[in-house]
């Protein structure tokens, strides 16, 4: 791996040294986080990396740059992006109604009473979901893990998003099917399995399972070769620890690289959140989004197709705490709004953070995240392994800081 000279590319490498430094005394030394690897890129050069903390729980092995993560809804952006290759194909559309691909979901209704033991009621939608609302989560599905509603209390009780349980992609969909939705698309946002029913649209119409069309159309020619669902026996012992935080007791192990759930195939493919990856892998990924779509010659996507993708795709411009009442509404997402698998910031003063109008990101549940600045040409990947996500400020602390050391 080679990291170019910070001031060569605009950095002042003293404050980027003070990050690693913070991560190091405020979530390593104070055992919040296991482990941490930050990656700053500016130009297609690495201006940064660092990996601190060790990979497995009663080992003395660091991680370091061969290190896999799971990358939960990082792999958002990726399905996204091959279902745009699909409309690049003028296979499928933005405003193809999801039912034309997914029939199970052609009498879908809205919430109108019932659940917990009742027979749901429903309501017809006022327009039909596009595959729009499923890339910018305004589908009207939800998450189990929201833990607000009568219908991801349905999720629970099916165990609707357990992905080595009974159902496969097509099954999941099938039982979704059944459910009724918490709006009519189109008029707010949710957060949910959206892109996961994404990922069935693109295996139908690609005619391939969705892992082989990730492998084949995506990482093999952009070289992520150690992007995947199910880590290979032979690159297992590269898989870190990954953990949860329990109320009141700490950090706990989640999922033990010795015996890691991701070993061995899942029966539902989780376009939403299914991949393991390492931060040089995306760190590709987010190269080829900041070139139009290209990267050394393998051209993905179109590059007007990349600049359709990282617009607010939100009804009337609005933000993501304008549109929501659920996870994601809190204040400091002002002024972000939501592209077509990416969230999008429309105004930097509402945001409160420093960072351009056009800039694009997000993040998984265990603490992973990136973002990409199109207009200063800088992305950032950094991995841990702890979820909720949610629980520090550790990305506005890494964006502030990355933005603080610009010259």
């Amino acid at each position: 791996m080679k990291i170019a000279r910070p001031e060569e590319h605009g950095f002042d490498s003293g404050r980027l040294a003070a990050i690693d430094r913070l991560v190091k005394e405020r979530y390593l030394d104070s055992g919040e986080f296991p482990h941490a690897q930050l990656l700053v890129a500016r130009d297609g050069e690495i201006v940064h990396f660092s990996s601190q903390g060790t990979a497995r729980e009663g080992s003395a092995k660091a991680i370091d740059e061969h290190s896999l993560f799971r990358i939960a809804s990082m792999t958002k952006p990726i399905t996204s992006l091959a279902f745009m290759m699909l409309v690049e194909e003028a296979k499928v559309a933005l405003d193809t109604p999801v039912h034309h691909v997914l029939p199970e979901l052609k009498k879908v209704g809205v919430y109108n009473g019932g659940g917990a033991g009742v027979p749901f009621i429903t309501k017809p939608v006022d327009e039909p979901m596009r595959m729009v609302d499923l890339l910018r989560h305004t589908a009207g599905l939800t998450y189990s893990f929201q833990n607000r509603s009568n219908i991801d209390a349905a999720h629970r009780s099916l165990k609707l998003e357990n992905w080595h349980g009974g159902y496969d992609m097509d099954g999941f969909v099938a039982e979704l099917g059944k459910l009724p939705l918490e709006f009519s698309p189109g008029t707010r946002w949710n957060y949910s399995v959206a892109t996961d029913v994404l990922g069935l649209v693109v295996q139908r119409v690609s005619g391939m399972p969705l892992e082989r069309f990730f492998a084949e159309r995506i990482f093999k020619p952009l070289k992520m070769h150690d992007t995947f669902f199910t880590v290979p026996a032979d690159k297992l012992d590269r898989l870190v620890d990954c953990y949860t935080l329990e109320p009141g007791k700490g950090r706990k192990m989640f999922d033990r690289a010795d015996d890691s759930m991701w070993a061995t195939p899942f029966t539902f493919v989780s376009g939403g959140g299914g991949l393991v990856s390492t931060a040089l892998d995306y760190n590709r990924f987010c190269q080829m989004c900041l070139n139009g779509g290209e990267l050394d010659g393998a051209r993905i996507l179109g590059r007007k197709t990349i600049e359709l993708m990282t617009k607010n795709h939100l009804p009337g411009n609005a933000d993501l705490a304008a549109m929501s009442d659920s996870l994601f509404s809190e204040t400091q997402n002002a002024g972000t709004g939501f592209g077509l698998g990416f969230a999008v910031t429309i105004d930097v003063a509402r945001s409160m953070m420093p960072g351009s109008v056009g800039e694009y990101y997000w993040g998984g549940m265990f603490s992973t995240a990136f973002f990409i600045d199109p207009v200063e040409r800088i992305s950032m990947v950094f991995m841990t392994q702890l979820s909720p996500s949610m629980i520090y400020p550790i990305r506005r602390e890494l964006k502030t800081m990355i933005y603080s050391a610009l010259t």
